[in-house]
């Protein structure tokens, strides 16, 4: 069992002993091993009872559980805990900001069971009327259940990836005489993916609808399926599926029919007509022979979303995108000095042995007490750390940087000789997110005109399919960003995708420069760079325009050309 799964299975157990009254101090050990095995990144696959025992925040009952998950893949202490509990308010353990406790309360004084039970009782006022609650906290279990809803069978593009290629893959070596490609949503990286398209080029179609047939790892519906579509779902994810079948002839037809979404499809081409039109009425060796025949540049298909991709193809204009090879180095990590897993010392060496030339090291600022937020001291210890460590990994550089919080007024996180010690600042929103568009646009304005603002940190706080961001007027914020020649990053975090892609070009236009940012908390969270790039790509970003794709002699100019200017006007 994977460590991952490991800690997973702790926190559920840590959450249905509150859920159930059991001893605090028992809740807490549970907790506390979760925090300690998180952060430290230990691997527990594989040791014995007696190496667990020896790890910080793991006691000899935690460690009898863990090893009997290592031995068995099972918990007996978990499965009596599910077993006395309904399921539905397992999953409500899901909703942000709603804890065990809560939970319990609702359970015992409104047999609250499950989010349909929750939502009915928001809907009728009875859960205001419990005391500790109110209309405020009503209110907001309301909104959450509605975004829980809305959210159900829709899956992060992370989340699929692995399964959508392995299919495409497995029909590969299988139909060794079939063109396959993913399409759909997928094949446009979309950050939430609703469900899977693959197109088969094969001249037997009943050879494919066999092989599917025969499939352990999907499921297939019948009445849906037909002789040239077979529809049903990913079993382990329940992910739905739906496979196109031609002959070869008609393959890149029908794949770019089921890559494009409809309005890409549909817009009005210059000689009449659209592209929907055109792919049904001609039969096309390729995409690229396609777009062509329409008059356009070939459109890549992630940016296939019927959007500015248009104008430019007619114009012969759409440039070259962004390859994660591309990037120089990465700018917003994170070391163990606040809550990250590996120290700087690893974060830096593991990132020059990727080839990258710098590393931007931003952890959190004093104000995040949550996340062990550096205060002036151990700023100081830090730097002192950077610096030794620049002088050993030359040419490669670690730059100084703070991901600070932006209060609730817009002010950053440190007074201005703090921040002047800094190369660079990532200004982001961790806490108060409940506000409205003007509230969280002006708090956003303010941090983007500090002069010590080089970067905004995942502009609306978003984590995908689990906490909507809060509102934000993002032609208002890029425009500020654009006035005080602020960076924006790309949070290329699969839970956050912010700056969301359908705003990339519009920064673009305005001459803001984009970062890709792993926000990375471990040296195996640098690999999360790529989805940054796809969402990059989506918006039409170029190498040009992507802030770390500046060598690190380009970089260290701009920081310290940037800050000199800061201070010259302070004077």
């Amino acid at each position: 069992m994977e460590n991952k799964e490991i800690i997973k299975r702790l926190g559920l157990i840590a959450s249905l002993l509150e859920l159930h009254g059991e001893n605090p101090f028992k809740v807490r050990g549970y907790s506390s091993a979760v925090y300690h095995l998180d952060k430290a990144d230990v691997q527990v696959a594989g040791k014995s009872r007696e190496e667990l025992e020896k790890l910080e925040g793991v006691g000899k009952g935690i460690a009898a559980t863990i090893a009997e998950m290592n031995e068995t893949g099972e918990s007996a202490t978990l499965d009596k805990l599910l077993a006395q509990t309904p399921e539905g308010l397992v999953s409500l353990l899901e909703i942000n900001g709603f804890g065990p406790k809560k939970i319990r309360t609702l359970w015992q004084e409104l047999d609250i069971t499950d989010g349909k039970t929750l939502y009915e009782a928001c809907k009728a006022g009875k859960i205001a009327a419990v005391k500790g609650f109110g209309a405020k906290l009503q209110e907001k279990l309301e909104n959450a259940l509605q975004f829980t809803f809305v959210s159900q069978g829709k899956f992060r593009y992370r989340q699929v990836e692995e399964v959508i290629g392995s299919l495409v893959e497995q029909l590969k070596s299988n139909l060794p005489d079939s063109l396959v490609e993913a399409a759909g949503e997928f094949r446009r990286n979309m950050e939430v993916v609703n469900n899977a398209c693959i197109v088969i080029g094969i001249d037997d179609p009943a050879t494919a609808h066999k092989f599917l047939d025969n499939l352990p790892s999907i499921t297939k519906n019948e009445q849906a399926s037909g002789p040239f579509t077979w529809r049903g779902k990913f079993n382990d994810l329940g992910l739905t599926l739906e496979i196109h079948i031609t002959d070869q002839k008609k393959f890149f037809n029908l794949l770019l029919k089921h890559t494009g979404s409809a309005k890409h499809l549909s817009i009005p081409l210059p000689e009449n007509g659209t592209l929907y039109q055109i792919i049904s009425e001609q039969t096309f060796g390729s995409e690229a022979d396609a777009y062509s025949a329409a008059g356009l540049q070939f459109i890549e298909p992630e940016m296939r979303e019927g959007s500015f991709e248009f104008q430019l193809a007619q114009e012969q204009k759409l440039p070259e995108l962004l390859k994660l090879e591309d990037l120089k180095g990465t700018i917003h990590n994170h070391s163990t000095y606040s809550d990250g897993k590996n120290s700087l010392r690893e974060m830096a060496e593991y990132c020059k042995g990727m080839g990258y030339e710098y590393l931007g090291i931003a952890d959190h600022s004093k104000t995040a007490i949550y996340a062990n937020g550096l205060d002036e001291d151990r700023i100081n210890q830090q730097h002192q750390e950077i610096d030794e460590l620049n002088k050993e990994l030359a040419p490669f550089k670690i730059f100084k940087g703070i991901e600070s919080d932006i209060l609730n007024e817009g002010d950053l996180d440190y007074d201005d000789d703090v921040l002047a010690s800094f190369d660079f600042i990532v200004a982001s929103i961790h806490s108060q997110l409940s506000m409205d568009i003007n509230k969280a646009t002006n708090r956003l304005l303010t941090a983007i005109a500090n002069p010590f603002t080089t970067m905004l940190g995942h502009p609306t706080g978003r984590l995908l399919l689990k906490r909507e961001g809060y509102p934000i007027n993002h032609k208002a914020v890029i425009d500020a960003c654009a006035e005080n020649n602020v960076i924006i990053e790309i949070n290329a975090h699969p839970f956050r995708l912010d700056l969301d892609w359908r705003w990339v070009h519009y920064a673009l236009e305005k001459g803001v420069m984009l970062s890709i940012n792993p926000d990375a908390h471990s040296t195996a969270q640098y690999e999360l760079m790529k989805y940054g790039v796809l969402v990059g790509r989506k918006g039409g970003l170029t190498k040009k325009e992507t802030f770390n794709c500046l060598d690190c002699e380009a970089v260290d100019k701009y920081f310290r050309e940037r800050k000199e200017k800061v201070l010259s006007k302070a004077q």
